[in-house]
C-alpha cells in the first residue's frame, strides 16, 4: 500500500488566506497528500504568504533560509511559495532561493496539482498569471470531513480601488465576484459537515456583485439556510456599503452586529493622498446611517499612521475621528513603503515620528477598546461556543459582536449557540453565565 504523502501549509496575513490555504491542501490531497503540523516530516513545504505587512518578502526569504539544512537531508523535499508575495516576487524567488521548486500565484493555486507533479519529476514549477477560468470552478470538490462551528467562504477577490499605499491590485487583480449558486452550494456544504457560523470573505467583500442583489441579496438568501445560525463578512469599503447593505444589518437576524469598515485616516488631506475616494466626514455619516439601522453595532476599523506628509494635524484629525467613532475594535500600523504602489515614491516620515504617532493612537484605541467591552457587563448576548477554555468544565466562544467570551457550565459542546449573560470584562475577553430559559 502507497503511503500517503505529506505536506506542510504555513499561513502568513488575513482570513483569505487562510481560505486559500484549506483550498491548496485540499487540492493536493486530490494528488495523495495529507496535512502534517511538522515541516520536518513532510514531503512538501508549502508557504502561503502575505504581502501588506512591512518586509514581508524579506520574511519570506528569512523562512525559507530556514529549510535549507531540512532540503539537504531530504533532497526529495519540495518547498513550495504560494500567495501575494509568490505573485509579486516571481521568478525573484527561484533566483535567490534555488532551493524552491515551485512558485504559485493567488488566483491559480487550483493548478497546484499540476505545479507538484511537474516539481515531482524534476522541473521548476512557475505560475503566476491570471487566468480566465475560475479556480474556484475547477478545484475538487471539498471533502466530507466533519468541520468546527465556524468557517471562512471566499466570495470575492481583488480590488479597483488602488489605494496609494496598497499592493493588492498588483496582487490579487481586478475585482471579481463567485456565482451566488455556487457560494450558496458551498455554504450547504459547509453546514451538513457542522459548521453553524460563516464569515464571507473578499479584498472588497461589499462590492461583490455575484447576486442581482448584490452582497445584501446573498446574505439574504444564505440565511434561508437551515442549520446556518450567523453570518458575517469582511473586509468592507466605505464606497461600496450600499442601502440595502445597510438596511440587511437590521433586517436580518443571522448577520451579526459586527462590522469591520477601513478608514485608514481621520484628515481629508490625508485621504485624498491615499486615494481613498471619500472623506472623513462621508465615514462619520455611513457609520450613523449603519447605526441607526442596528443600533448595537460593534465597529472595527483599520489605521495607518505616518503615511507620507502626514502632519501632526493630519494625525490629530484621525484621533478626532476615532473619538467620535468610538471603535470596539481596530488594527493599527505604521505606514510602510510597498514598490511599485505611488506613495513609495514620495517623501517619507521618520520612523521616530511613526513609532510615537502609532503609541498615542493605540493608547485611544485601547482606551474605546476597554469602554466597549465595559459596556457589556449586564447585558446577554448569543455565544457560539468553540472549543474548552483552559480550566476543567469551562467553554469559549464568540458573542454576537465576535467579542470572546469564557463560561464555566457543564454539558456545552462546540457548536452551541446559548444565551449568555456577561458578568465580567477582562483586557481581551469576556466572562460569562448561562442564561437559564
Amino acid at each position: 500500500m502507497t503511503q500517503p504523502k505529506k505536506l506542510f501549509i504555513k499561513t502568513y496575513g488575513c482570513q483569505m488566506n487562510v481560505y486559500d490555504s484549506e483550498r491548496m491542501s485540499e487540492a493536493l490531497g486530490g494528488e495523495g497528500y495529507v496535512t502534517t503540523d511538522r515541516p520536518d516530516d513532510a514531503d512538501m513545504i508549502l508557504l502561503n504568504t502575505c504581502h501588506i505587512r512591512e518586509r514581508a518578502a524579506e520574511k519570506v526569504y528569512s523562512e525559507l533560509g530556514r529549510y535549507k539544512s531540512l532540503k539537504a537531508e531530504k533532497p526529495d523535499l519540495k518547498i513550495g511559495v504560494a500567495g501575494c508575495v509568490a505573485q509579486a516576487e516571481g521568478e525573484e524567488i527561484m533566483r535567490r532561493q534555488p532551493m524552491v521548486d515551485l512558485v504559485v500565484g493567488p488566483q491559480s493555486y487550483h493548478r497546484l496539482p499540476e505545479l507538484a507533479a511537474r516539481a515531482g519529476a524534476g522541473a521548476k514549477a512557475l505560475d503566476t498569471e491570471f487566468p480566465e477560468e475560475d479556480k474556484f470552478a475547477h478545484l475538487a470538490a471539498r471533502p466530507k470531513a466533519a468541520r468546527g462551528p465556524t468557517a471562512f467562504l471566499t466570495v470575492q477577490e481583488g480590488c479597483d480601488k488602488f489605494c496609494a499605499f496598497c499592493v493588492v491590485p498588483y496582487t490579487r487583480g481586478a475585482e471579481v465576484s463567485r456565482p451566488a449558486d455556487r457560494v450558496i452550494a458551498e455554504a450547504h456544504d459547509l453546514v451538513k459537515r457542522g459548521v453553524r457560523e460563516i464569515t464571507l470573505l473578499g479584498q472588497n467583500v461589499n462590492a461583490y456583485h455575484g447576486h442581482e442583489g448584490g452582497l445584501a441579496g446573498l446574505i439574504h438568501a444564505l440565511a434561508e439556510i437551515d442549520g446556518l445560525l450567523r453570518i458575517r463578512f469582511t473586509t468592507s469599503h466605505p464606497n461600496d456599503m450600499d442601502d440595502a447593505l445597510i438596511a440587511a444589518h437590521g433586517e436580518c437576524e443571522k448577520l451579526m452586529p459586527y462590522l469591520h469598515l477601513p478608514v485608514q485616516a481621520g484628515s481629508d488631506r490625508i485621504l485624498k493622498r491615499m486615494n481613498r475616494q471619500h472623506t472623513a466626514e462621508e465615514y462619520v455619516r455611513l457609520i450613523e446611517r449603519l447605526r441607526a439601522a442596528r443600533p448595537d453595532l460593534h465597529l472595527s476599523g483599520d489605521f495607518i499612521v505616518g503615511f507620507p506628509e502626514e502632519t501632526e494635524e493630519d494625525f490629530q484629525a484621525t484621533l478626532d475621528l476615532i473619538d467620535e467613532v468610538r471603535y470596539g475594535s481596530a488594527f493599527s500600523f505604521k505606514y510602510s513603503t510597498r514598490p511599485g504602489t505611488p506613495a513609495a515614491e514620495r517623501d517619507q516620515l521618520s520612523e521616530e515620528v511613526k513609532d510615537e504617532r502609532l503609541q498615542r493612537l493605540q493608547a485611544l484605541l485601547v482606551k474605546h477598546q476597554r469602554a466597549a467591552q465595559d459596556a457589556m457587563v449586564g447585558r446577554e448576548v448569543g455565544v457560539l461556543f468553540e472549543k474548552p477554555g483552559r480550566f476543567a468544565g469551562q467553554m469559549v466562544g464568540k458573542s454576537d459582536h465576535l467579542h470572546a467570551v469564557h463560561v464555566a457550565a457543564d454539558g456545552i459542546a462546540p457548536g452551541d449557540l446559548r444565551r449568555v449573560r456577561i458578568v465580567e470584562s477582562g483586557p481581551n475577553s469576556l466572562m460569562g453565565e448561562l442564561v437559564t430559559l
